[in-house]
């Protein structure tokens, strides 16, 4: 089951690209079809990952670290858990929505998307996971560029230009840790990396440096999050919506390699670049909440909201301790779907305005408009992390484990007067758009599978909810998660097995 999540959405895609590119909707049966099942394999995965004992697989039956290695542990299964149920959601809202046939191939680069997350999330190896940064960077490429327009080619090039200069990076940082160390395979690298000679310690330091410079950017972090908001504004609504997880994919990385790899035992190059990711993630927050303060539109609004989410989850995963993992989990999964679920609802509200579009500017009354204020109502307080919702109970968490931070009153500070300035800033967008109505009809202006796409919104939706009213058994999850993370000997264990780990000697 280990390698379904990276196999059926390559085949599915191929599939639709060689056979079906000419039939929209068998298209789309064969993608809604695959992601359904990857839900239901992420969720067997997720529940077999459930007993803390990670699991490998090795393609070819080469022995690690020699071959390439796939690696299920209880952080992997959460990722590829929200992966497939914001996959599915927003896949469904394309179809129902006809955004699917604003371009071509908008499904196979859907699956092929799919793939590179999946295998990112999966993959036991340093090398591997650059392969799928690439995989699933190129999906993007064309996905962004979904639906043609002078803006979206635009900020489409912007996109690729950044991220081939980050993608370099990457290969370069590959190159030094292999040169230092002889080896990609992470479990291995957990071993060799405390063993580099002094002489060698210098490159060990700067291959650590270059890793997290690309995964910053991936992440979005600031100063390097400048691709974002104009790539992310100018994409299709769904588009915009599956990339919420593409940030999550940086802070994954983060957690994976900085305590795997280069966790304490890595001596001189134990995190020698993490000090600077605390800073950087409260001015990120600052910056996203400033541009939610500004925004004037609601897509804008969604993005910027995505931009201090960044910050905000990066707070705690920068300590790199096992309860600021416990709390960034928590809201990682929030604050990713949260986000989808504002770039849709921004969409439904447009098509129904007329010319007025999502601008936070006074426009006719329009259809539904009640339910969808009632949909963004609650968005916001998600978003914006009031009670009883989901984004309140991360926050606590967050300030719960920064309050032993010497900084702690700064950051603090911080989170409080940005969320206050986001508070100001959805409240201002919601009272515009959905209370300062013009004396004019309101003009039916949804189609017959606008019902659908207004359901997989309203689920995204609903998953605060559900997160707050779960919250014990889920803040349980990802504290299991996050002590599974940093006990890197059972990982280690499950890749190269109990006799190397035992000549090596064991990394608690």
């Amino acid at each position: 089951m280990l390698v379904v999540p990276v196999v059926l959405p390559a085949l599915v895609a191929t599939f639709i690209v060689t056979a079906a590119r000419f039939d929209l909707v068998l298209q789309r049966v064969f993608s809604l079809a695959s992601t359904a099942a990857l839900l239901a394999v992420a969720l067997g995965l997720w529940l077999l990952a459930g007993d803390g004992v990670p699991r490998s697989y090795r393609l070819g039956d080469w022995p690690a670290p020699f071959g390439i290695v796939l690696v299920l542990d209880r952080l992997s299964a959460l990722m590829l858990l929200l992966t497939s149920v914001l996959a599915m959601l927003v896949a469904l809202y394309a179809a129902a929505s006809f955004w699917d046939r604003r371009g071509r191939h908008f499904h196979a680069l859907f699956q092929f998307q799919l793939m590179g997350l999946n295998g990112a999330f999966l993959t036991g190896d340093i090398f591997n996971l650059f392969v799928f940064f690439e995989v699933l960077l190129i999906a993007s490429y064309g996905l962004v560029l979904h639906g043609a327009g002078a803006r979206r080619i635009t900020e489409g090039l912007k996109y690729v230009a950044v991220n081939l200069a980050g993608s370099t990076l990457f290969l370069l940082a590959v190159g030094l840790l292999y040169a230092v160390t002889g080896t990609l395979n992470m479990a291995d690298l957990a071993l060799r990396v405390p063993t580099v000679p002094e002489a060698d310690q210098a490159l060990l330091r700067l291959s650590a440096v270059l890793l997290l410079v690309v995964f910053a950017i991936k992440g979005a972090l600031v100063p390097l999050h400048f691709w974002l908001p104009g790539t992310y504004a100018a994409a299709s609504p769904p588009v915009a919506a599956l990339f919420a997880i593409m940030t999550k994919v940086g802070a994954y990385a983060i957690l994976r390699v900085y305590i795997l790899v280069f966790g304490d035992a890595a001596g001189a190059a134990a995190r020698i670049a993490l000090p600077f990711v605390l800073p950087a993630a409260a001015l990120t927050l600052v910056v996203g909440m400033t541009g939610v303060l500004a925004s004037r539109s609601l897509t804008a609004l969604a993005v910027w909201a995505l931009v201090g989410s960044v910050g905000m989850l990066l707070l705690p995963l920068g300590l790199l301790t096992e309860a600021g993992t416990a709390a960034g989990l928590y809201y990682l999964v929030h604050s990713t779907l949260t986000g989808a679920a504002l770039f849709l609802l921004a969409d439904l509200v447009a098509r129904r305005r007329g010319a007025a579009g999502d601008g936070l500017v006074a426009a006719p009354g329009f259809v539904e408009a009640d339910l969808l204020g009632g949909l963004f109502f609650l968005a916001a307080i998600a978003a914006v992390g009031l009670p009883p919702l989901s984004g309140f109970i991360g926050k606590l968490l967050i300030l719960q484990v920064l309050a032993a931070h010497p900084a702690r009153t700064v950051l603090w500070a911080t989170i409080l007067v940005t969320s206050l300035a986001a508070l100001v800033g959805f409240v201002r967008a919601g009272s515009t758009v959905f209370w300062k109505r013009e004396p004019a009809a309101a003009e039916p202006s949804h189609g017959p599978g606008d019902r659908a796409a207004l359901c997989a919104a309203a689920a995204l939706v609903a998953a605060p909810m559900l997160l707050a009213a779960f919250a014990g058994p889920t803040i349980a999850t990802m504290e299991a998660t996050a002590r599974q993370l940093f006990t890197p000997s059972v990982y280690i264990e499950a890749v190269l097995g109990p006799a190397r780990l035992a000549d090596e000697g064991t990394i608690q």
